[in-house]
């Protein structure tokens, strides 16, 4: 079974190819027809229930502005999807008692897959949003066949652990940073620049589903838009700390990506506070936080050994932060003048705890400097399988959740 609403947007694997990833946003200025009004409708209303939890078709009239026919045609059709459910009717009140109305988790999957230089994870979440198995590898740098190997392996367990209807699976959304084989980390291999060639449907042509691709710090942005803090902070800067730094910049719950697709990239800005040359994720990075480590005599622990309390680790782990902060101020109170946003969210690998110092430390360095204005600073809801969970979303984006790009008429593949 293939569940979609109206015309596809049109995504290609290869994470530099900004047109498909552009698609699922638009500034055009093209008109639309009746069928793609209706697509829209559909997801909207779809939306309208998602978001609502426990709602009924007077309530999504009021919230989208359709008539009351509108919604009782298009609830009807959802309902026949098996994408929403009827829950009963509503108690109390006069008269007949209103229906109730539910987004039903069964309905259709996302598959997310996290490529990434020191582990790969793989998810699998249901239209409700939840979570429903997830399957980590913890490995320094993949190659293109280590990463085949670990989806082979974990696929089918990840399926029958969440219960998931492969019939009903929209897609498979891969999160990866971009420039994967060319930016250096410490202990990057030979001959991992063969990242810069892969076509990633074709490395995982391995599954029946369609892919769909993203940059990591857009994928943990989009779906920390779609099921995290955005209805309380429309717009937030999310960044990202894995084995380097990335960041997305999400206004009004839309992900502007820039002229080259390649907005937000905060681990690439130079930290003038630091060594000449240096860049912010130079310092800011899980990858120069076990550098540190190492040079100061402890094996490599991983993320989970993080949380060592032996004296002179966590003396490095303070010493770390402190220059992150340090190296994060200039790039956030230029974040904060320039964008404006609600919130400046953290996310990553890098445990919450870390994560929580580290947003504290941010924020009184901030409160220091003279601003216009200064957004809070917070952890992410989706922190830890951030980019993953995003990689999931994607297929939800595509196919039944609504945005701009599936009203254009003009220049649609």
């Amino acid at each position: 079974m293939q569940i979609s609403f109206g015309a596809k947007t049109g995504r290609r694997a290869d994470p530099s190819a900004t047109d498909g990833r552009d698609a699922r946003l638009s500034r055009s200025l093209s008109g639309t027809n009746l069928e793609r009004a209706g697509d829209y409708n559909l997801r909207t209303v779809l939306q309208a229930v998602r978001l609502g939890g426990d709602t009924t078709r007077v309530a999504i009239a009021q919230q989208t502005g359709l008539t009351a026919p509108t919604i009782a045609n298009i609830t009807g059709r959802l309902i026949d999807m098996g994408l929403v459910r009827n829950a009963g009717r509503m108690q109390g009140g006069r008269g007949q008692p209103a229906l109730r109305l539910q987004i039903n988790p069964d309905g259709a999957f996302g598959i997310g897959l996290n490529i990434d230089r020191d582990h790969l994870t793989l998810v699998t979440l249901d239209l409700a949003g939840q979570v429903r198995s997830r399957a980590t590898r913890e490995i320094a740098f993949a190659m293109p066949d280590d990463v085949v190997a670990f989806v082979t392996d974990v696929i089918d367990q990840v399926i029958a652990e969440g219960g998931v209807d492969r019939d009903r699976v929209l897609g498979v959304g891969v999160a990866i940073p971009d420039d994967l084989g060319r930016i250096a980390l410490p202990h990057r291999p030979e001959g991992y620049d063969r990242w810069n060639e892969v076509n990633l449907s074709a490395m995982l042509s391995v599954l029946p589903w369609p892919v769909h691709c993203d940059n990591d710090a857009a994928a943990a942005a989009l779906g920390e838009a779609e099921y995290g803090t955005a209805f309380d902070n429309p717009s937030f800067f999310y960044l990202l700390i894995s084995a380097g730094l990335g960041g997305g910049p999400v206004i009004d719950r839309s992900y502007h990506r820039g002229a080259n697709a390649r907005s937000g990239e905060i681990g690439l800005m130079p930290d003038t506070t630091g060594r000449p040359g240096a860049t912010v994720q130079d310092t800011v990075s899980l990858s120069a936080l076990f550098a540190r480590l190492e040079t100061a005599g402890f094996a490599r622990p991983g993320v989970a050994g993080l949380a060592n309390e032996d004296p002179g680790f966590t003396a490095v782990i303070d010493g770390w932060i402190a220059d992150a902060v340090r190296a994060l101020t200039a790039p956030l109170v230029a974040i904060n003048c320039l964008l404006d946003p609600d919130a400046i969210l953290i996310g990553g690998r890098l445990p919450v705890p870390l994560i929580e110092r580290l947003a504290a430390g941010l924020t009184l360095a901030l409160d220091a400097v003279p601003q216009p204005s200064r957004a809070a600073i917070m952890p992410a809801v989706m922190a830890q399988d951030a980019p993953a969970i995003g990689a999931a979303i994607l297929p939800f984006l595509d196919h039944i959740l609504p945005s701009d790009s599936i009203l254009i008429q003009s220049g649609r593949q």
